[in-house]
């Protein structure tokens, strides 16, 4: 397949860039990246996924080629994402999001549920009060981050709004989480009860460890394309 398309768009002020992969008249998804990277990181599975869809891998604000406007957290970048939909008209979303983008996937499924047809999250979940998972500051972060980010994920996540999982349980949409299995740092335990609170949760457990698209992607593409027939 030829080189994603890149392109550039501006959601509240904020320059946001992404790449696109397939023909325009398919159905949309889009892809959120993990903390400290950026829309590359799909490029191993992109291709594959835009067989049968128009797939957009978004640079988050913050990371990679989009703005580091120094102001950051889950619901500037749920807002952003959601405006970046609203911006390319786009309706039926299929949204994929991984570890952070997961998150901030979670947030927007709870809040515009009525852009997507289904949301698919990779080895992440809301976080939750009381969760036994907590996140330390690493010293600045991979180049490809804004550095200023991490104080305020961090701070989020290990003192997170409870509405944030209790949403979990008013998502509309059929939903699937992917667990990476026992070599994952997030506790499997918590994405299965996830799956089991969601009206239209599925379960499914690649052993890969956090990073399945990275490390096993013919299953994730496998087992996301399944999920987009049946949903």
């Amino acid at each position: 397949m030829d080189a994603p398309f890149s392109s550039v768009i501006e959601v509240g002020g904020v320059r946001l860039v992404f790449d696109r992969y397939g023909a325009e008249q398919s159905p949309p998804m889009v892809l959120l990246h993990a903390a400290g990277q950026d829309a590359s990181a799909w490029s191993e599975v992109a291709p594959a996924l835009a067989a049968k869809h128009c797939v957009y891998a978004l640079d988050l604000r913050g990371h990679g080629r989009s703005d580091w406007p120094g102001t950051y957290s889950f619901e500037l970048m749920r807002d952003d994402v959601v405006g970046f939909i609203d911006a390319l008209g786009l309706t039926g979303v299929t949204l994929v999001g991984h570890s952070l983008g997961g998150t901030i996937a979670w947030l927007v499924a709870e809040q515009r549920s009525d852009l997507l047809a289904r949301l698919i999250a990779e080895d992440s979940i809301p976080p939750a009060p009381g969760d036994e998972l907590r996140l330390r500051p690493r010293g600045e972060g991979p180049p490809t981050r804004d550095p200023r980010i991490t104080a305020a994920i961090v701070e989020q996540f290990n003192h997170p709004d409870p509405d944030w999982w209790a949403g979990i349980a008013r998502v509309p949409v059929p939903v699937l989480l992917l667990a990476g299995g026992p070599t994952s740092h997030v506790p499997q335990h918590r994405i299965a009860e996830a799956a089991a609170t969601a009206p239209e949760g599925r379960l499914v457990e690649i052993p890969a460890g956090h990073h399945i698209h990275r490390d096993l992607p013919a299953e994730f593409v496998a087992a996301v394309e399944e999920f987009a027939r049946r949903a």
